[in-house]
């Protein structure tokens, strides 16, 4: 059954929650904005605590409000991604028995595997991931690079094509969320906290290592214009094709077939809906699977990283040992609580914070940042982008290529899977022209528009000499969370604009965390059921605790690169996806209405008139 509307104790829990939130907010509050008043009261293990429970109370309390009658999707019989709420016996004795095995025991298998191997051989383990990584990118890359440029290129045939005009659900069908929740839930999921952790650090190395295909000078003005195309490019149209091109094709046989709500649907038109339950199947399933958990847990890492780097940055205080694992704990109940209470709940109202939050930022990196500059350099930026986008989608140019858009290409494409499903799974009643500016336009758009911002600002400090953001990687041993701070502190407002950016991360990752929690609760369920909530405090616990592993043992960056060889597969299986949609598509959906008839019938038309005489002739 759906995720109920609140019961008695989420309403006592939340009524906790805000003395909690405002408790410990006065003291994050003083601690920011009054450091000596506080002086060394306070350690950094604690004021990762205290942020932390800052944070996770205020999102919690967002989570378990309970939605009112008429409230956006509340009372909407038509989505997919459901939780059944049960008592805790019959949980946990339904947990194991609804579990499809393959789907759960394999990637279980395999990450404890990957953990003890870690622990026990951290070198070997290491280096064996890194060189096969490294293989698979320099030999596969061209494979890659095309691959990508197939998707963009499917994409742009579904916005101006006729079969964009396609309504995912039947002609009568009317969409669960209104456009700009839409909009919400496709960009904070497929995003994560990439957007911060990168933000201020791409371009930046693209500055001190220019990338070969334009040549420029290290640290030169030419190198910051060549370091902000360079960005756009990795995080723009490209990226996010990756997630439409395999999102369309599932919510196209989900809505229109009856086909389940599962990665393997992508095969529906070659197994057929029956046929998505042979071991062909289930193994793109137990893949993707893989691939979600890989990719969210090293992102939690990573993330935990900055998080750090942000409080020891900001109160000059060591984290220690222990300050990892209480981050990760805690983003994890974050994250897990606002998978467990749903779509319409905890995912859709923290995502809503988070679009928020973003644009608070950005509008304010406008009005204290080098303004000239980063309009000058954007626009310059853009311009070049365009122009350049085929031939650097297509330049292989050694071992930086490798290194940066090839692997690039791959990570997105091990996002896919639980990205493109939530696309599908929101876009009933949409067209598919809709879903594909929503997925890769509007989406790119709004990280074109951080990456500039951001990106720019930081070229900018760093080039004037008012920071020196690469002294301070290079002084952490070249790690780019620190990037972002020194950049702010460098700036008006600097304590405004840090606990934006730290509230960002934890925001940012719990978007993305609460939604991958969710998919693979579906994809891990045996098919036909809607995931328990015990499923899902699993699988969320899970992706925090393989986080927390890799954290302690070392291998948070060999992770990534096992999480990455996933995208290989997937850029394989996409292809087929959508030749099998296209060969469906030319049987079936005919009549449909391109982009540019639309356009030309709303032209003027202009007539000749042929009823007046020409004048007579002399």
């Amino acid at each position: 059954m759906p995720t109920s509307k609140g019961s008695g104790i989420e309403a006592l829990v939340a009524k906790l929650l805000v003395p909690v939130a405002a408790a410990s907010g006065a003291i994050v509050f003083v601690g920011f904005f009054f450091r000596d008043f506080v002086g060394e009261a306070v350690t950094g293990q604690g004021w990762v605590a205290v942020s932390l429970v800052f944070f996770g109370s205020g999102l919690g309390y967002l989570a378990v409000l309970p939605y009112r009658d008429g409230e956006e999707g509340g009372g909407s019989a038509g989505y997919l991604l459901r939780v059944r709420r049960a008592s805790v016996t019959t949980t946990l004795r339904e947990f194991a028995r609804n579990q499809d095995p393959l789907t759960m025991g394999a990637p279980v298998t395999v990450f404890a595997g990957f953990v003890m191997l870690q622990a026990a051989f951290p070198a070997a383990t290491s280096d064996a991931v890194t060189a096969v990584s490294g293989t698979i990118l320099r030999v596969g890359g061209p494979f890659f690079l095309v691959a990508m440029l197939v998707a963009v290129g499917f994409c742009v045939v579904l916005l101006v094509g006729p079969w964009g005009d396609i309504k995912l659900g039947g002609p009568e069908s009317e969409p669960t969320y209104t456009y700009p929740t839409y909009f919400t839930l496709v960009f904070t999921a497929g995003i994560a906290a990439g957007l911060v952790f990168w933000g201020p650090a791409e371009a930046l190395f693209h500055y001190r290592t220019p990338p070969p295909y334009f040549g420029a000078e290290p640290r030169s003005a030419a190198a910051a214009a060549d370091a902000l195309v360079y960005s756009l490019f990795h995080w723009g149209v490209s990226a996010w094709s990756a997630y439409a091109a395999i999102g369309v094709p599932i919510a196209y046989f989900v809505h229109r077939r009856g086909a389940p709500l599962r990665v393997s649907t992508l095969l529906t038109p070659f197994l057929g809906v029956e046929g998505l339950e042979s071991v062909w199947g289930r193994l793109v399933d137990t893949l993707a699977v893989f691939a979600t958990i890989g990719g969210i847990a090293t992102s939690v890492a990573l993330v935990s990283e900055q998080f750090l780097a942000g409080v020891g940055f900001k109160w000059d205080v060591a984290v220690g040992a222990a300050g990892p694992a209480v981050f990760v704990g805690g983003l994890t109940c974050i994250f897990v609580l606002s998978s467990a209470t749903g779509i319409h709940r905890g995912i859709r109202r923290i995502a809503g914070l988070n679009v928020v939050l973003f644009g608070l930022f950005a509008l304010l990196l406008v009005a204290l940042g080098p303004r000239s500059y980063v309009a000058d350099q954007g626009a310059t930026a853009l311009g070049r982008y365009v122009v350049h986008f085929l031939p650097l989608s297509l330049y292989t140019g050694g071992e930086w290529v490798a290194s940066w858009t090839v692997w690039n290409w791959s990570w997105w494409f091990s996002w896919a899977p639980f990205a493109g499903l939530f696309v599908a799974a929101l876009s009933r009643g949409r067209r598919v022209r809709t879903v594909v500016f929503t997925t890769v336009v509007a989406t790119a758009a709004a990280t074109a528009v951080w990456f500039l911002l951001l990106g720019g600002t930081t070229l900018f400090v760093q080039q004037q000499g008012t920071a020196d953001v690469l002294g301070a990687i290079a002084a952490r041993g070249g790690s780019e969370a620190v990037a972002g701070f020194p950049l702010l502190a460098a700036l008006p407002l600097s304590q405004l604009l840090v606990f934006l950016f730290l509230a960002l991360i934890v925001v940012f990752m719990t978007t993305s965390a609460d939604t991958s929690t969710l998919v693979v609760a579906i994809l891990a369920t045996k098919r036909g059921l809607a995931p328990t909530t015990g499923s899902v405090v699993f699988w969320g616990g899970f992706q925090g605790t393989v986080a927390v592993a890799v954290l302690l043992v070392g291998g948070a960056e060999t992770l990534q690169a096992l999480a990455v060889l996933t995208g290989g597969p997937f850029a394989v299986i996409f292809l087929v996806g959508i030749a099998g949609l296209t060969r469906s598509w030319l049987r079936e959906e005919r009549g449909h209405t391109s982009l540019l008839a639309r356009v030309g019938e709303r032209l003027p038309t202009v007539q000749a008139h042929h009823d007046i005489d020409p004048p007579e002739e002399e």
